[in-house]
């Protein structure tokens, strides 16, 4: 099966992820599948989660932080800025505190504990990822392309919404045994409930919001996963140990994309003997690819010779990657 047949045979797969070691093309593929399917018209947001991404530089757009950009009719582009969003949770924090506890401004010793809270690397991720859970419950677009962060970050990133859902899974029992205490407390003493209340319907809301994600994240009718990698020997072996990784987080894994491979009819021409033997190389290569992914392999990139820019180069990407003329 071709990528562009499982497009035609799968069209409930709305959620759209490019998964894979870092520069291999992930970025590249992303834009490119948002293209295609914005050209089919359909609405389409492609956005990152690298904090490293490079939609900005592929469309040739500052997007960085702004919010989903129009690139073209149907395509939508977002760069999600994580330090944003870590500062705009200190606001909230803040005012929180303010409010809550009728203060005009923040002691130094709380301060303190907040800016070095936002310094933990987790925020960073836990910032991003829910930024991910604003985008896709809103439900505003056809498709959703995620470009991922390499591998390592990636498997972090998909057993977010299964650590998030745990944890408050226990923070929203123990509030409800407590709610209930707090009933019957107030009951005797015939008062009205608490304002902490209000502490259990916010955990409710964040339980719905991250479930939802989590559930879009593994569903298999719902969501495709592809891994890029280039016929190198390495990436090849990293490439199938992350698969058995993803599995274990129920990753709904459609299949391989093959990019940056060298046309062997460039071995007719007068070429340079290194060339000759990349070429040589990849053959190896591609056969283990072959023996290893099989028919799970979609696609086949060819090697271009120009910096894929542009809403120009971007289309001539679909089309190799979907292997059909564009209008």
């Amino acid at each position: 099966m071709s990528l562009v047949e499982q497009f035609q045979q799968y069209p409930e797969r709305k959620y759209i992820m490019y998964g894979g070691k870092g520069g291999l093309g992930k970025t590249t593929f992303s834009a490119a599948t948002a293209y295609y399917l914005a050209k089919k018209g359909y609405k389409v947001l492609v956005f990152s989660v690298d904090p490293q991404a490079s939609l900005s530089d592929i469309f040739e757009r500052d997007i960085f932080g702004k919010g989903e950009i129009e690139i073209l009719p149907n395509l939508f582009a977002c760069e999600i800025d994580a330090d944003k969003r870590v500062r705009e949770y200190q606001d909230e924090i803040r005012q929180k505190i303010l409010d809550r506890y009728g203060m005009k401004r923040i002691p130094d010793e709380i301060e303190g504990y907040i800016q070095a809270a936002a310094a933990e690397p987790a925020m960073e991720e836990s910032a991003i990822f829910d930024a991910v859970v604003d985008i896709v419950v809103k439900g505003d677009f056809d498709y959703y392309i995620y470009d991922l962060v390499p591998l390592g970050h990636a498997l972090y990133y998909l057993s977010m919404g299964a650590i998030y859902d745990a944890w408050l899974e226990k923070i929203t029992s123990l509030r409800e045994q407590m709610r209930e205490y707090d009933n019957v407390i107030a009951t005797m003493k015939r008062e009205k409930m608490s304002e902490e209340d209000e502490i259990y319907q916010e955990l409710l809301y964040i339980k719905e919001r991250i479930g939802n994600s989590s559930k879009i994240m593994t569903d298999t009718k719902k969501t495709a996963f592809y891994f890029v990698l280039t016929p190198e020997e390495m990436t090849i072996m990293d490439t199938e140990k992350a698969a058995h990784m993803f599995a274990k987080y129920n990753v709904p894994l459609s299949g391989y994309i093959v990019n940056r491979v060298i046309s062997k009819d460039l071995l007719n021409q007068n070429i340079p003997d290194y060339l000759k033997n990349r070429i040589k190389m990849q053959e190896g290569c591609l056969a283990m690819i072959n023996e290893r992914f099989g028919d799970k392999v979609l696609a086949f990139v060819q090697e271009f010779d120009e910096e894929i820019k542009g809403l120009k180069m971007i289309k001539k990407m679909a089309e190799m990657m979907f292997g059909e003329k564009i209008e």
